[in-house]
């Protein structure tokens, strides 16, 4: 299937471009469609949707600005902590939003296994319904995502 132009632009700019110097795909060289259809089987394979992802990470994140860089305990097997810094990234879909660039890291207490993830992947996760594993750095998260539901 012949990719449109806007999804070939997408793409090109979801890897290596201004808005991030190691793109958001990693080092994955699938199509973006593969990607995303890989992804979609895997979090329908955990019973999951990106909506529920998404709010659970926001859930997550609300809590860590409560701690203001401090590790807060959010359940028995749960930890979270947030890094803020300055300034806003753009959402490479051309949309006008702008997310601040603050990273939360989720934490179990049992494995120390850890997740981290900014504003702008809730974003794309929630409004634009792409997968986890199109951001580097969730990109391990699909085969984890048990970790932010303990």
């Amino acid at each position: 299937m012949k990719k449109s132009p806007q999804l070939q632009r997408l793409e090109k700019m979801l890897r290596a471009s201004k808005i991030s110097s190691c793109g958001f795909l990693g080092i994955d060289q699938r199509s973006l469609d593969e990607i995303i259809e890989a992804d979609a089987a895997e979090i329908a394979r955990l019973d999951k949707t990106n909506e529920q992802i998404a709010g659970r990470m926001r859930e997550l994140t609300a809590a860590a600005k409560t701690g203001l860089g401090d590790w807060i305990k959010v359940t028995e097997y749960l930890e979270v902590s947030i890094d803020d810094s300055r300034g806003r990234i753009p959402c490479p879909w051309s949309h006008g939003v702008r997310c601040s660039k603050m990273i939360t890291t989720c934490r179990r207490l049992d494995t120390k296994v850890s997740v981290r993830w900014s504003e702008l992947n809730m974003h794309m996760i929630e409004a634009h319904g792409i997968p986890l594993e199109m951001f580097k750095i969730i990109r391990y998260m699909s085969r984890r995502i048990y970790l932010l539901y303990f």
